[in-house]
């Protein structure tokens, strides 16, 4: 009965490091993730500011749809380039954090009561 429980005792604590070591994965991938959203967000804006300032420049109605339409192609691209790369990164998050219970199932079935 005590080995039992001394067992039972051994995968508590093994569960507990998993579980530790699953929430260090997360946390690092959720600060990359939020490090990317402020460089992401900080170019948005330096690049909005820049496009607003040639536009407030523009001499023609011409010129100023060419600088408003380049704008929003940047824009655009620069966000489908972003959301891919997040997109990534939630995935990679998702896998490192998963990773360190991959051989608790093939632990627990050797596990008797």
């Amino acid at each position: 009965m005590i080995e039992k429980f001394e067992e039972f005792q051994k995968l508590s604590k093994d569960n507990a490091d998993l579980a530790a070591q699953s929430f260090a994965s997360f946390q690092k991938g959720a600060q990359a993730i939020a490090v990317e959203f402020a460089d992401y967000s900080k170019k948005s804006f330096e690049e909005g500011s820049a496009a607003f300032e040639k536009l407030l420049g523009a001499k023609s109605l011409d010129k100023a749809i060419e600088v408003q339409t380049t704008y929003f192609k940047n824009a655009y691209e620069a966000f489908v380039a972003q959301a891919t790369k997040l997109g990534t990164l939630y995935s990679d998050v998702a896998k490192d954090a998963y990773k360190p219970y991959e051989g608790v199932i093939a632990k627990a079935t050797t596990f008797k009561i």
